[in-house]
């Protein structure tokens, strides 16, 4: 499965963003619950220095509950504040507003003390695609101002937008890095959506969705699906949920491709679990 990625504006939104962090008081890092480190791009640190950051959690709803728990405070060992999201139903919306007025007080009071009130916080939001930055945008403003879409890329342009406390976001393009080194990075990335599915073998990603869940907990694929996964391969898995659920072709075949995309929708959709497919014990 061929997994390098590298879209050409992303260089350009990367040049963008330096050179726009003057113009903000604060980054939001948005970043995937359901895979923390994966979703994070490591140059994140290099290029945003030492402005001030909030890590938000966005898609919390679809990862587990103890896990974004124990990723909050992960980032807060590292000196980084975060706060779990679910932006499509504007829950810990007014948690952002909160800590950016307190990551910016030492600014504000300085503004201050030079006379200036009232200036609004300016915010840059971040995150690879497929991350939730045009819904969380939209939460933040209570009005449909980003354009959202389910594939990778939808927000092009950056543009001011007012939200919620008086503050102003500049939404930038989310970056992703330029390969792949890490499979296991790259497969969660995949099975998330952070990569277009037509640049993927779906029939290899399911099988491999299947595996790793399995390796977290027999019980989501087995509740999900009504059948035993004990002793059989993701193939076999395969075979029978695609029975269940009448993915026949011609000749009384299973029809895998279906099947496969069954499993890789239900998974990014929350029907198999609130599933974490990873934890901070588990970074290398």
């Amino acid at each position: 499965m061929n997994i390098n990625w590298y879209p050409g504006h992303m260089k350009k939104t990367r040049n963008s963003i330096k050179k726009n962090l003057s113009l903000v008081d604060l980054v939001y890092e948005v970043i995937d619950a359901r895979i923390p480190y994966s979703s994070q791009n490591p140059d994140i640190n290099t290029i945003i220095g030492n402005k001030p950051r909030l890590i938000i959690l966005n898609k919390s709803d679809l990862a587990d509950k103890k896990a974004n728990l124990l990723w909050e405070e992960y980032f807060k060992s590292k000196g980084i504040k975060a706060v779990s999201v679910d932006s499509l139903n504007k829950k810990g919306i007014d948690n952002i507003v909160k800590l950016s007025y307190k990551l910016t007080e030492d600014k504000r009071i300085a503004l201050k003390k030079k006379g200036i009130k009232n200036k609004p916080i300016r915010v840059m939001i971040l995150g690879i695609p497929n991350v939730g930055k045009s819904t969380l945008i939209n939460s933040l403003s209570n009005r449909k101002g980003a354009k959202v879409g389910n594939k990778p890329g939808v927000t092009k342009a950056n543009q001011w937008i007012k939200i919620k406390g008086g503050l102003e976001l500049l939404d930038t393009p989310g970056i992703l890095w330029p390969r792949f080194e890490d499979k296991h990075v790259g497969l969660n990335l995949a099975f998330t959506g952070a990569i277009k599915d037509e640049l993927l073998d779906t029939i290899t990603l399911s099988m491999e969705l299947i595996e790793r869940l399995n390796e977290i907990s027999n019980s989501y694929i087995e509740n999900r699906y009504n059948i035993i996964t004990k002793d059989k391969t993701p193939y076999d898995i395969m075979m029978e949920i695609g029975k269940k659920r009448g993915c026949i072709i011609k000749g009384g075949k299973i029809d895998f491709e279906k099947v496969s995309h069954i499993i890789i929708d239900e998974f990014r959709e929350g029907f198999i679990g609130r599933i974490t497919l990873e934890l901070p014990k588990n970074l290398r």
